[in-house]
Order: structure tokens, then sequence, then C-alpha cells
């Protein structure tokens, strides 16, 4: 996951060296009408996914707790701006309101589950504050998601527009269901104490 994220972000920052034109083909009215908002997306959302891998290295946690808590407020400031930029882009999606909406309710989940996460942080509840993380995170990584499933349809010589109906669901809905299976099971196995 560390890994797959880490190259995630390093190629959506392409643009730094690429320029935004070249970096992405077949968002010339993203780039021409909302250029400023698509490059907040593209530049915070790799961020956000950077910080969130680093909130669960438990190491991290146990011995720099000051840094987790600076990564942890970077990890939200990323997701609410980038998320509010998602949800604009999400208007005016290439592909149509099927691709549009679920980009749109991904920004929405992705900020609201972020929220939670911070609202029982700073309460101190980090039990809760765990739970809503995993939430956060697993759409988080949709941005990883996403550029796998697009992988398989470019193979297939399919473009993004033309899968994009398609990938604005899968790229999060299955990450989200995933997140949900995986707080059952510790709610019902959860961990016995070791004593240390």
């Amino acid at each position: 996951m560390a890994v797959l994220s880490g190259l995630v972000a390093l190629g959506s920052w392409r643009f730094l060296g690429l320029g935004f034109d070249l970096s992405f083909p077949g968002f010339e009215d993203h780039l021409e009408a909302r250029r400023m908002v698509f490059a907040l997306h593209v530049t915070l959302a790799p961020v956000a996914l950077v910080a969130g891998v680093l909130q669960f290295m438990p190491k991290l946690r146990a011995r720099r707790p000051v840094l987790h808590r600076w990564t942890g407020r970077l990890y939200a400031l990323c997701v609410l701006v980038s998320g509010v930029a998602g949800f604009w882009l999400g208007l005016f999606a290439p592909g149509g309101w099927v691709p549009g909406l679920g980009f749109m309710i991904l920004a929405v989940l992705w900020i609201g589950t972020t929220a939670k996460a911070v609202y029982h942080a700073r309460r101190r509840e980090f039990a809760q504050h765990r739970v809503w993380m995993i939430r956060s995170f697993a759409l988080t990584l949709a941005g990883v998601t996403l550029r796998i499933y697009l992988a398989g349809y470019m193979l297939n010589g399919v473009s993004y527009v033309d899968a994009s109906p398609v990938l604005a669901w899968i790229c999060w809905v299955p990450n989200a269901l995933i997140a949900e299976w995986w707080l059952a099971r510790d709610r019902r196995h959860p961990a016995v104490p070791t004593g240390r």
C-alpha cells in the first residue's frame, strides 16, 4: 500500500516537469475553464495519499506523536481542499453526469469521514478516531485504485472518458466496502492485549 501510494503520488506530480497540458491529455476542458481548481486537486490529493500512509505507521505514532499530529493536520487540510476541488470538478466531469455523480459523492464522503476522524482525535477518542481514519484513507486510496483500473482499460484500448462512468464508482465503492468489512472483523475479533 505504501509503495503504490508513493508511486501514484510521484506520478501525479509529473506536471511539475511536463506541465499540465502534456501530463493530463483529455482534460483540456478542466485545464481551460478550471485550471486553478484542477491544479489544487492534482497537487494536494497526492500529499494526502502520502500523509495518510504515514498516519498508519505504528512506530511513527508511538515514537513521534507530535509528527503524527502535524501529519494528520496536513492530511485533513489536503483532504478538505482537494475534496472541495474534486466536487467542483465532478460537476463538469468528462463523460457526463454518471461519473460526475460518482466523483461528487466520493468527495463528500472523503471530507465527511476525515472530519469525523478529526472530531474524535480532538476529543481524544482514539478508538473512534482510528475507525474514521480507516474509512477516510480507504477513500483516499481511490487515487490508487482508479489508476490500477484505468491501466486495465487503457491496455484494452478504452479511453479515460469512455471508462469514467464505471471508474468513478469502482475506484472507491469497493474500497469503502473492504474498510467496513475490516472494521466489522475487528469488532468480532478484537486484538488481545499482550501485556507489553
